[in-house]
């Protein structure tokens, strides 16, 4: 009998994380890809809030900023260094900004998590390949 209820908590443990794991992706960091799909509709909002948030800084094309005396250079967002991070890293860099000075900004007062998402999505769709 005892192996029957070992057999039951761990299905309920296994069913809980899967859960957990799937509400935390729903517009949360937590996943790691974006938990909105990379759609025609979810790239270009994203490109719209990116022309109107980011490329200031990080420049239309999203190859970076030249900077200026008050801030560094904005780094490219399309070459391999942006690449390498998962959509849940580069999430939490919108929306919680990047210290130690944060020169980026955290967009998580002014953006809501699904936009934060679409930027994702559409910095993917612009990286070089």
């Amino acid at each position: 009998m005892s192996s029957f209820r070992f057999a039951i908590s761990g299905a309920v443990i296994v069913l809980f994380a899967l859960s957990s794991g799937r509400a935390a992706g729903q517009g949360s960091p937590q996943a790691g890809t974006s938990p909105v799909p990379a759609t025609p509709d979810s790239i270009a909002a994203g490109k719209q809030t990116y022309l109107r948030r980011c490329a200031s800084c990080h420049a239309a094309t999203g190859e970076g900023g030249p900077g200026n005396d008050l801030i560094p250079a904005a780094p490219s967002l399309v070459d391999e260094q942006v690449k390498v991070k998962t959509d849940s890293q580069v999430f939490n860099n919108i929306k919680n900004g990047i210290g130690p000075d944060f020169n980026m900004v955290a967009f998580k007062d002014t953006l809501k998590d699904d936009e934060i998402w679409n930027v994702v999505n559409y910095l993917r769709s612009i990286a070089k390949k």
